[in-house]
């Protein structure tokens, strides 16, 4: 199973949940990709995630930005691989900048607030040490806009690492590594044409 963790104010519309999803089906795999709408609550998100899937060694997370902490945190718990996409590695602190009221990228018409709570929940889970790097897949881009790529580099020793020159905090160019996300995931197949 590969489940897609999108980042905040992020949803399953985002581009690269979508590419992947895309690729799954091609590939004939649809029923293993997963990718849940995460509510603001760092906690609610993590129990619905927890329980909606037995996370186990065979299955694989790939999260984005926050949803990169989401996936180390359950990855550590559950034992499973994880692929972090420009990854939030202290959350909490840079997402201060947004308490308050927010929309959705890809739905200005959902709205939330993000309250000093979230961060706390945050704060509980953000910066989990990883203990077996072999599990882990650091795509980091150096062009991120948001987040220093040395710090994901910094927080993930020993993993596999894809440092990308340039690009932007959200992989614009994806596409050119999906392949190599997948087979670190295990689904391997013809490249669709």
């Amino acid at each position: 199973m590969i489940l897609y963790l999108h980042g905040f104010r992020s949803s399953p519309a985002s581009f690269k949940a979508r590419l992947l999803e895309a690729r799954m089906a091609a590939l004939g795999r649809a029923d293993a990709f997963a990718c849940p709408a995460l509510p603001v609550s760092p906690r609610a998100a993590i129990e619905l995630i927890e329980s909606g899937w037995r996370l186990g060694p065979d299955d694989t997370l790939i999260g984005s930005s926050l949803g990169g902490c989401y996936a180390t945190h359950l990855a550590e718990r559950h034992g499973c691989r994880a692929v972090l996409l420009n990854p939030a590695t202290e959350p909490a602190d840079r997402l201060a900048a947004y308490l308050g009221p927010q929309t959705l990228y890809h739905d200005a018409s959902v709205e939330f607030e993000l309250t000093r709570a979230h961060l706390d929940e945050l704060r509980a889970i953000q910066g989990a040490r990883i203990t077996r790097p072999e599990r882990y897949f650091l795509v980091a881009a150096t062009g991120d806009e948001l987040l220093d790529w040395t710090r994901m580099v910094a927080a993930y020793p020993g993993a596999r690492h894809r440092v990308i020159e340039g690009s932007d905090h959200g992989l614009s160019d994806f596409a050119e590594y999906l392949d190599e996300v997948l087979a670190f995931a295990g689904v391997t197949g013809p490249r669709p044409d």
